[in-house]
């Protein structure tokens, strides 16, 4: 077993997480931004209960108010905050609280972990939400250092290349593991874990 750190994110579904889990993620992402993959502060709650604690829940949460995330993170009980907008340290500074995970999504490189207070540092594609990666082989992508997920346009024909070719700590998908739009497919999820590790 690799020490790599995964992520699957988007789930809705008791199934999805449980499929997650028995496959042997380390972290699983609810989405509280606007997306087809969006879950309420309850529903988020209910599947978070069935993770076990050695399994990070993570909330996505895009350009929100401060308030909102804080408020939406009680009520779910999620263990991580990931940040996905232009939020400033601030943000960082008000939500840390003892056991919780600070993550910090960028598209922009050079980027670098901790510049805002961050714990864990993701690396979108370079236009979030297309489904095309970077060019990891191409001189200009320079890869950051210490705990980083590497995001965008994974998936399981690519992420072995994709973790051999940058040197990722982790890696995070959620498109990339569905059978259609917003819809998991656990078939997907659990060759992607399989083939990451392998």
């Amino acid at each position: 077993m690799s020490d790599l750190f995964i992520k699957i994110c988007g789930l809705r579904t008791a199934r999805d997480v449980d499929t997650c889990v028995e496959a042997g993620a380390d972290a699983i992402g609810f989405v509280f931004a606007t997306s087809a993959r969006t879950v309420d502060a309850a529903t988020a709650r209910q599947l978070a209960e069935r993770v076990p604690d050695h399994v990070l829940t993570v909330g996505v949460f895009r350009g929100q108010p401060l308030s909102e995330v804080r408020r939406l993170t009680q009520e779910s009980g999620i263990d991580a905050v990931q940040l996905h907008g232009d939020e400033g340290p601030e943000y960082y500074e008000a939500l840390r609280a003892r056991g919780r995970t600070l993550i910090r999504a960028t598209a922009h490189l050079p980027a670098q972990l901790g510049e805002l207070g961050e714990d864990l540092l993701l690396l979108d594609a370079p236009d979030p939400g297309s489904g095309k990666p970077w060019n990891w082989a191409s001189p200009t992508f320079a890869a950051p250092t210490g705990r980083w997920l590497l995001a965008g346009g994974l998936h399981p024909g690519n992420v072995r290349h994709a973790i051999e070719t940058t040197g990722a700590w982790g890696v995070d998908v959620s498109s990339g593991v569905e059978s259609e739009r917003g819809v998991k497919s656990g078939d997907l999820i659990r060759t992607f874990i399989a083939t990451a590790r392998r």
